[in-house]
């Protein structure tokens, strides 16, 4: 290669690299908090440094002009869980993602509604204005939409809370389909591409999810396959599992097995995001995340040199047709 490709290809692998570095994913594991008093507190769950991601289940009833409210299964009142702003801004001080995830005890019923949904998640969790968790600024909100009256207007919801997250400060959206594909509530939501993070569950969902009896992860894998290939590349995809075999009745994965069956295979996924678990109390019960952590993540370094190598390829091929010698 003469000189002048050298230079070229040097220019842009330095533009590029640092991009790529910031785009990878190293893998982690998402927790689901909030449902049940066993799992103790917001804080101590995040000073374990076992998660990346804290989804605090759950805001229900909205739609049909009720008033939303909290239901944190006995952790504070539904309607004022102030007590938790310290906590919060504990695990974000630590450098965790703390969303709000939504549970559809009834439907939206309209386009408006859905826009006055996404004024109220905005006002009262997401712009640091004092509301039901105190004056706090969370990460993002969560759609963990299954067993709702309808399946309209998530795709709405969605659109308005991107509006608002482009006028204002940034905040991550995710999403929580079934792996049976496409996912009845949240497909036309999933396919705007405004989603971060997609948080498929496989479990209690016998066509996709690990055959326990078998221990074979055939369908998992088959159907893991199909969702990162079917969203946008920028949509990160979390594999959700149960934490203890009596978080679900079907589904459940021993550490070994996923150590050893799954992970190396995922984590292979350019848009492999990490695991997501059900749920906080299950996974102190099983010490899940503490078998599993150092497996889950991915080697950076690898992932970009991988990348890096592909990118410095197709760059010189494209410079030594532009430049033949």
């Amino acid at each position: 290669m003469d000189t002048k490709k050298q230079a070229l290809l040097l220019l842009l692998v330095l533009t590029i690299f640092p991009f790529t570095i910031k785009a990878s994913s190293s893998g982690g594991i998402a927790i689901y908090w909030g449902q049940n008093v066993t799992e103790g507190t917001l804080t101590s769950t995040c000073d374990t440094d076992n998660y990346d991601i804290v989804l605090l289940t759950f805001l229900e009833f909205f739609g049909g002009g009720r008033v939303p409210s909290l239901n944190f299964a006995g952790h504070c009142d539904g309607l004022n869980c102030r007590k938790l702003e310290p906590e919060i801004k504990h695990c974000q001080e630590k450098g965790f993602k703390v969303l709000l995830s939504l549970a559809a005890l009834g439907a939206l019923n309209s386009s408006e509604e859905a826009k006055n949904l996404s004024d109220y998640l905005y006002t009262n969790f997401l712009s640091g204005q004092f509301g039901p968790l105190g004056s706090v600024t969370l990460d993002g909100i969560d759609f963990d939409i299954e067993g709702a009256a309808t399946n309209l207007y998530w795709d709405d919801l969605a659109r308005e809370l991107d509006n608002l997250r482009q006028q204002n400060s940034y905040f991550y959206l995710s999403a929580a389909p079934q792996c049976p594909m496409p996912d009845y509530y949240l497909d036309k939501a999933i396919k705007t591409g405004l989603f971060d993070y997609i948080l498929v569950q496989f479990y209690h969902n016998t066509p996709c999810q690990y055959d326990q009896i078998n221990s074979d992860a055939t369908d998992l894998l088959k159907s893991w396959n199909a969702w990162t290939s079917s969203v946008l590349p920028n949509n990160t995809v979390f594999m959700g599992l149960p934490a203890s075999p009596d978080a679900a009745s079907e589904g459940y994965i021993p550490p070994d097995d996923l150590i050893s069956k799954v992970l190396p295979i995922i984590k292979q996924t350019s848009n492999y995001g990490g695991v997501v678990l059900w749920d906080r109390a299950h996974d102190i019960e099983n010490d899940y995340s503490n078998q599993i952590k150092e497996y889950v993540k991915r080697s950076v370094l690898r992932f970009v040199t991988k990348v890096s190598e592909a990118i410095v390829g197709s760059i010189s091929a494209s410079l030594n047709s532009m430049f033949p010698n």
